[in-house]
This record gives structure tokens, sequence and C-alpha cells, in this order.
């Protein structure tokens, strides 16, 4: 199903989701940490503090501080890389697959009461 919007749409509907997503309680992320957490669980592994801050063109501390924030939340989880003890790899959660299966839903829901 291809769905046409309007940019004043989109934004609506971006705006509906980010209100909701504020309210749900569930923590809310700002939108450094979405991009973040969406790339993690969205393309394949490994992740890396290095690797992100090369993807979204940031510093790595800006990375850290990011994942300080959504570690404390449970949404990422980071270890040790066994091969290479100087490398930090970013792990996807449960609670991280269910923050974002039901953002997702979110997403659906308000998209539908578009049509």
């Amino acid at each position: 199903m291809t769905v046409e919007l309007s940019a004043s749409q989109a934004l609506g509907l971006w705006h509906t989701v980010s209100m909701e997503a504020v309210r749900s309680g569930d923590g809310d992320l700002s939108m450094r940490q979405m991009a973040i957490l969406l790339h993690v669980y969205l393309t394949p592994p490994p992740h890396t503090v290095r690797g992100l801050a090369a993807t979204l063109n940031v510093t790595k501390p800006v990375i850290t501080r990011a994942l300080d924030t959504m570690g404390a939340m449970g949404v990422i989880d980071r270890v040790r890389d066994d091969k290479d003890r100087r490398n930090v790899l970013i792990k996807r959660t449960l609670a991280g697959a269910v923050y974002l299966e039901k953002f997702g839903d979110v997403i659906i829901a308000k998209a539908r009461d578009l049509t």
C-alpha cells in the first residue's frame, strides 16, 4: 500500500506520533537517540561507538552521552568486543525491540487516522 502525504500531512503525522511518544510514559528519546536506536535495530550489526559517530557525522562523546541515556532506559546494551577489547559493541535488547514495536504501532495507527 502506498500512502501519498503532503508535507503538511507528513509533519502533522510526525507531530502526532511525537506527542503520543511523550505522553506514553515509556520514556521519550531525542531525535539523535531515536536515530541511533533505529540504526542499531534496522541495520545489520556489529554497531560500535566509532561507527555510529561516523554514520551520524558527530563525535564519539556525543554518541556516548546518547548511549548512556538509552542504556539507562534499557533499550540498548554495551559490551566489550571479545575480538578487539578496545571496541565497545552496541547490542539490541528486548526492551528496545518492544519500545520500537510500540512506536511502530503508534505510527501505523496515526497514519490510518489520516486516511
